[in-house]
């Protein structure tokens, strides 16, 4: 195993791995990171490798294809002096400085050291939710409708959103703007989004609920053109012709490497002091979908990378000058 020594490791490569990564190698802090190697079965980049066309990020009139988008980002750290390393971290020794990551094959060794390993949106398996050619999704089935709602393929048409929570009915909400309708649909017999919510979407004319079903299978030619929905009560399956179908049912943060090493939420999110990047190890910071269960844009994500960067070169600057500052 090769062992590198560095004032700075990054874990992750999405906006806010790669956003991190750019400031920080301007600062001359000679970052690491690690950028992953199909870590949680998504290529490097993150989310956005998963979309098709990004037109919400600022800087693109256009819009830009999701991996051109992450393959900019990593050129642009790179140019600066990131030294990237194309392998999943596995675990990591937080207990003393410096503080230890690790892969299959290298160890870096970092007195700070900046997570944004993100979140990965819940996917429910059924005939057709897959990837091209045999499934839809990223032609018309997509897990995030304020990133793919405004998509031609979706406007004045009829949606679904799946999902219960105070995420479906805003994603639900929000779609509204381009639909011609949005139905709801989710397994149980009554919603789990907090009253407000459920008050909001109801009072929506262009939002209906269809409550004790699952969708079976979707269908359709080059895009999606419609869903079998089963009725968990009379077992039933009927046709729902649609042209969007909107995954709402939560995700899933890649935290499980730390080993329960930083302080997590109860969802398993990275907590961060309030308007920082800070984690509860002096040194740790956190950044992106990792610690930001609201938002989850690229543009927020970079956004808090940049922040980890700062307040990264502020801490080892502390180092340097023999006092910590916490």
């Amino acid at each position: 195993m090769s062992v590198l020594r560095c004032p700075l490791c990054i874990i992750g490569s999405g906006p806010a791995a790669y956003t991190a990564a750019i400031y920080a190698a301007r600062a001359e802090l000679h970052p690491i990171l690690f950028e992953g190697f199909l870590a949680n079965g998504i290529a490097a980049g993150g989310q956005l490798t998963t979309t098709t066309l990004v037109e919400n990020y600022p800087g693109f009139p256009e819009g830009i294809q999701g991996p051109e988008l992450c393959e900019r980002f990593r050129k642009q750290g790179e140019h600066f002096g990131t030294k990237i390393i194309s392998e999943t971290v596995e675990r990591v020794d937080f207990s003393s400085r410096p503080y230890k990551v690790l892969s299959d094959n290298t160890q870096v060794e970092a007195d700070a050291v900046i997570v944004a390993t993100g979140a990965i949106a819940k996917r429910l398996e059924f005939k057709g939710s897959g990837d091209p050619p045999e499934g839809f999704w990223n032609r018309g089935i997509s897990a995030c409708a304020v990133c793919d709602g405004a998509a031609p393929i979706f406007r004045n048409k009829d949606l679904v959103v799946i999902g219960g929570g105070d995420s479906a009915m805003e994603e639900a909400i929000f779609l509204t703007k381009f639909g011609k309708s949005v139905t709801v649909i989710h397994r149980r017999d009554e919603l789990r989004a907090s009253k407000v919510m459920q008050s909001r979407a109801k009072a929506n004319e262009k939002i209906r609920f269809l409550f004790s079903h699952v969708v079976v299978e979707a269908y359709g030619d080059s895009v999606l053109q419609g869903i079998h929905v089963r009725d968990l009560k009379s077992d039933r399956v009927k046709d729902m012709p649609c042209s969007g179908l909107f995954f709402a049912v939560g995700h899933l943060p890649a935290t499980k490497f730390l080993d329960n090493q930083l302080a997590l939420d109860e969802d398993g999110y990275i907590k961060t002091v309030p308007g920082s990047t800070k984690t509860n190890v002096a040194g740790v910071f956190a950044c992106g979908d990792v610690q930001d269960k609201k938002w989850r844009q690229a543009v927020t994500a970079a956004g808090t990378g940049c922040m980890a960067a700062l307040e990264a070169e502020h801490y080892l600057q502390t180092l340097d000058n023999g006092h910590l500052d916490a």
